[in-house]
C-alpha cells in the first residue's frame, strides 16, 4: 500500500537547513511524486533540499483550494494505480494545517492509503509557544470577515471565548494594518493580544500586550509580512 508523506516546508526564505529535520529532505529526495500547493514555489523547495532531483522527471500535480473533490481523488488514485508514495507540499509549513492538504489526507484514509507526517516548522504552534498564552485549550479561526462591522463583532465574540481558551486567527500580509486599527478599536483595554511576525526569519517580531499596552506602546510595521494573531485573557 502506497504512503503519502505530509511534508512540511519552510516559513521564511533560506531557512531549511535551520528549521527540517534530516528526514525531510531524504524523503523529498526518495519520492517522485508530488501533490502541491502552488507548483513553482515546490519546484523551487524540492531543489533546494534535494539538490539531486531532476525536476523535469517528476510528476507534479497541484491541489489548493480550488481543486474540486473529483481532483483530489484523482491525484490519489495515481498513487494506488502505479503503487506509488507520494508527497504533500504547502505553501509554507505544515501541510494539513489551514491548507488544501487536509482534503488529501481526508482521503487518503478513506481509501486506505497510509498517511505520515513529517516534523517541520507551524507558524500557528510557534505563535502560541512564543505567546504565553493558553496552551492547554486554542482554537484557529483563519481569515475573520473582511467587512468592518462584521469583522468587529468575531472580534468581540474571540474576545468572550479568550477568557477560557486562546484564539488564534490570521489576515492576508497586506490588510494586517486594518486588522489591528479594528483590533484595538474593538477590544477591551486588559484583553491581551500577541502578534507573531515572519516567524524564523531573521526579522521574526513576536510580543504579547495587553490592548492597552499596545495602544500606548504603539503596533509594529508588518505591512505584507505574514503574521499571526492571538487573543487570551
Amino acid at each position: 500500500m502506497p504512503t503519502l508523506y505530509l511534508i512540511p516546508t519552510v516559513l521564511a526564505d533560506d531557512t531549511a537547513a535551520q528549521v527540517l529535520p534530516p528526514q525531510v529532505p531524504a524523503q523529498v529526495a526518495a519520492l517522485r511524486y508530488f501533490l502541491v500547493e502552488n507548483a513553482r514555489t515546490a519546484r523551487r523547495f524540492i531543489k533546494q533540499v534535494a539538490p539531486a532531483q531532476v525536476i523535469e522527471e517528476l510528476r507534479i500535480s497541484v491541489i489548493d483550494k480550488d481543486s474540486t473533490d473529483a481532483q483530489v481523488k484523482a491525484a490519489l488514485q495515481v498513487m494506488l494505480k502505479d503503487d506509488l508514495d507520494a508527497g504533500v507540499l504547502s505553501e509554507a509549513g505544515c501541510p494539513g494545517i489551514a491548507d488544501p492538504g487536509a482534503l488529501l489526507a481526508r482521503e487518503a484514509h478513506r481509501v486506505g492509503i497510509r498517511v505520515v507526517p513529517l516534523v517541520g516548522p507551524s507558524s500557528l504552534l510557534l505563535a502560541l509557544m512564543g505567546s504565553g498564552m493558553n496552551g492547554q485549550s486554542f482554537a484557529f479561526h483563519g481569515y475573520l470577515p473582511i467587512e468592518r462591522a462584521k469583522r468587529t463583532a468575531a472580534l468581540k465574540q474571540l474576545e468572550r471565548q479568550a477568557a477560557q481558551q486562546t484564539q488564534l486567527f490570521i489576515e492576508t500580509p497586506y490588510r494586517n494594518g486594518q486588522l489591528l486599527e479594528d483590533v484595538l478599536a474593538a477590544l477591551q483595554p486588559n484583553t491581551r493580544l500577541c502578534i507573531a511576525a515572519n516567524l524564523t526569519a531573521p526579522n521574526e517580531y513576536l510580543r504579547t500586550d495587553t490592548v492597552a499596552g499596545w495602544k500606548k506602546h504603539g503596533l509594529p510595521d508588518i505591512h505584507k509580512q505574514p503574521a499571526v494573531f492571538l487573543l487570551g485573557a
